[in-house]
């Protein structure tokens, strides 16, 4: 190393969690056996956890050590602000406790803010684990966050506010600290959110490929639908109580560039409750359909047509109903005619 290489940074890595003790131990023994040999502390925030996490975290018997804290259920926002106010380190690693940690993961943050400057927040892949079977709507999540790693490795896609999931990301703590931290009244785009601030700020977002976890995302069918129809409404949330008039924008163009039985569908649901609940319940039928044939592009489709049923729907209810949705929609596709 030159004499003039700028020193190692001190690194925090910070873990909120809840009720996920099992897996919680799992991305501590990751974090154990990392390859960087520079200074690291892991601060793990437990999050009103009822399933022993708390006694687990105080024993003393973790895989590395821990500064732990406990505090009353907030939401993930109120609990990555608590760890950034006890962080020690210069730079933030942000890991969640679905996400173990491959062995260079911290390694590569730092190295990827040595070559890029610290005006930059790094995000890392959360790939599939290949000893972890996931449920078919995680299947096609994960797909999707693929095909985005991909574009972003290959240089296709360049990496904005709407990739910065903090489930394995990192930034300097002073940026986050100026920025405000997350919104604690979220829980849900609390990530994109704060994405949105720090852009603001001036700072960029880079991937890393190499800084690689590997995601045992387990959630339900129930859960995977609400949290489609959260984005929809935290994008119109963003842009009216952000004043970002450009999310709708680039959500009506985007609109446009859906298959064409997914934007029939998402019309006709949006104004037709009940029609929708019948067309969800046969897309997961036709996505288990899939699944039993073998057929990942029949499954993909579908679960693609429930995802943008339910994130459209969202739309529509916070914009106050679904004519506001299709009138924005509809100027776009007038505006791409001109």
């Amino acid at each position: 190393m030159s004499s003039d290489a700028p020193p190692t940074p001190t690194v925090s890595v910070i873990i909120p969690t809840f009720d996920r003790r099992e897996r919680l131990h799992r991305v501590l023994v990751g974090l154990a056996d990392q390859t960087f040999d520079g200074v690291v502390e892991v601060v793990v925030v437990s999050d009103g956890s009822t399933d022993g996490t708390d006694a687990y975290l105080m024993s003393g018997d973790t895989p590395v050590a821990v500064v732990a804290v406990t505090q009353e259920n907030q939401g993930p926002a109120a609990a990555r602000n608590r760890g950034i106010e006890l962080a020690q380190g210069e730079l933030v690693v942000f890991i969640d406790d679905d996400v173990v940690p491959d062995r260079g993961v911290i390694s590569a943050h730092v190295a990827a803010h040595a070559r890029l400057g610290e005006d930059v927040a790094v995000i890392g892949p959360m790939l599939d684990p290949p000893d972890h079977q996931m449920s078919i709507w995680i299947r096609w999540e994960q797909a999707m966050l693929a095909r985005q790693y991909a574009a972003m490795a290959s240089g296709d896609l360049v990496p904005t506010m709407r990739q910065f999931y903090t489930g394995n990301a990192s930034l300097l703590r002073r940026h986050l600290v100026t920025a405000g931290g997350f919104d604690p009244s979220l829980r849900r785009a609390e990530d994109i959110e704060l994405a949105y601030r720090l852009a603001d700020h001036a700072i960029r977002f880079a991937f890393e490929p190499a800084a690689i976890g590997w995601h045992y995302a387990d959630r339900s069918f129930e859960s995977w639908w609400s949290t489609a129809y959260t984005y929809g409404r935290m994008d119109v949330v963003f842009a009216r109580d952000g004043g970002r008039k450009g999310i709708l924008q680039n959500v009506a163009n985007e609109f446009h560039e859906r298959h064409l039985i997914v934007r029939r569908l998402t019309r006709l649901c949006s104004t037709r409750p009940r029609v929708a609940t019948v067309v969800r319940r046969g897309l997961r039928g036709l996505a288990k359909l899939g699944e039993f044939v073998h057929s990942e592009t029949i499954t993909r489709h579908a679960l693609s047509g429930i995802y943008n049923e339910a994130y459209y729907r969202g739309i529509a209810d916070e914009l106050g109903g679904p004519e506001h949705l299709w009138t924005l929609i509809d100027e776009a596709s007038e505006r791409r005619r001109t």
